[in-house]
């Protein structure tokens, strides 16, 4: 009798082990993958929090510098989102095979915009203002913003214009906005920060925002794009539907993207 007892006392604890492990396994299954560069974060990790909440579902949004997650994203990613069509290019090279680029969809815009210190002590109004001697001007070459200080200079077709600019350019250029951002902490010198203005909105406390006038003002979108398994999962098919949703457009409004009922209401 004790020798059954005890065989259905092991039973049980291997049921409990195995029903451990079968839920442990379905919430593994459950979550979504989500990775991209550090532009678009604030709004899509806020979207995955609010997602996350609403159906019960874990979204881990992982971004940052492409050689910080490329290798990982490979193997589990379900959702990939860029700053700039460029930058959807070369995820897609660097992860040959994950996801078809051809489906990537751009959701929302961002313009440039001129970042000063607090304060705007050289009073920088506008672009043109950007050019007078002596300005000290921070720029990206490399992730989303891949020849945009080129782009924005070169706008009129004025070659004096791009001289004048990139006379005050700092040489060399910031490989991507994270490290801008610690270049900009770190040398107060500087007077200007040629950027997206979402980084400005991330970061109020570290400079103020004049937006670019025209003719200079450029913009850049962020796009995204299910992977191949992500086409599979149900929710990260929802997540990318909710993303570009009323209620997903408000979020990224909010984090300083132009959405089109921002862009109708102007």
């Amino acid at each position: 009798m004790q020798k059954i007892q005890r065989l259905r006392l092991r039973l049980a604890s291997l049921l409990t082990a195995l029903c451990v492990t079968a839920l442990g396994s379905a919430h593994a299954a459950d979550a979504i993958n989500v990775y991209g560069p550090g532009g678009p974060a604030p709004a899509m990790k806020e979207a995955a929090k609010t997602f996350g909440e609403a159906q019960h579902v874990t979204v881990n949004v992982t971004a940052g510098p492409t050689g910080q997650w490329v290798d990982k994203a490979k193997a589990d990613a379900h959702v990939v989102f860029s700053g700039a069509e460029n930058m959807m290019g070369d995820f897609a090279k660097a992860m040959p095979g994950v996801f078809d680029l051809q489906k990537a969809e751009p959701m929302y815009l961002r313009p440039v915009a001129i970042l000063v210190r607090p304060g705007n002590p050289k009073n920088i109004q506008g672009f043109r203002d950007v050019l007078a001697p002596g300005i000290k001007v921070l720029a990206v070459a490399g992730a989303g913003q891949n020849g945009l200080w080129e782009d924005v200079a070169g706008r009129t077709g004025d070659i004096q214009v791009l001289r004048a600019f990139r006379r005050n350019l700092l040489l060399p250029e910031a490989a991507n906005s994270a490290e801008a951002r610690q270049r900009w902490i770190s040398q107060p010198d500087i007077d200007v920060w040629l950027i997206w203005n979402i980084w400005q909105v991330a970061n109020p406390d570290l400079a103020q925002l004049v937006e670019m006038d025209e003719p200079y003002r450029i913009y850049r979108d962020t796009g995204i794009v299910l992977t191949h398994q992500g086409e599979k999962n149900a929710q990260a098919q929802a997540f990318v539907q909710y993303l570009q949703s009323p209620a997903g457009q408000a979020i990224f409004a909010k984090w300083g993207w132009q959405t089109p009922a921002a862009g109708a209401a102007k």
